[in-house]
């Protein structure tokens, strides 16, 4: 699994699990978040396989993080929590 790290532009990148699990605590279904980011379902679907984000455009991965956050989720890094890799969890 990639971990949410910097990639080359100093982005953060996110994963392929990150992504289901946001979608999963927001209670959406790939077409929602689709169509919340005006972005296909293939392209959901890709993001959210074997590949990842990394497999897609950094506006497209821009977009996607951008319409999560907004709706209230957030990414964590590999080592923002003690005992644990990257994650997600809903705003207080």
């Amino acid at each position: 699994m990639r971990e949410m790290n910097e990639n080359k532009r100093g982005k953060r990148s996110l994963s392929a699990r990150q992504l289901r699990a946001a979608r999963a605590l927001l209670g959406w279904r790939q077409a929602e978040l689709a169509e919340r980011t005006k972005l296909s379902v293939l392209t959901i679907r890709r993001m959210e396989g074997r590949k990842g984000p990394s497999g897609s455009t950094e506006a497209n991965v821009e977009s996607v993080r951008r319409v999560l956050e907004g709706a209230g989720v957030v990414f964590l890094k590999a080592k923002s929590v003690k005992d644990g890799g990257p994650g997600v969890r809903l705003k207080r």
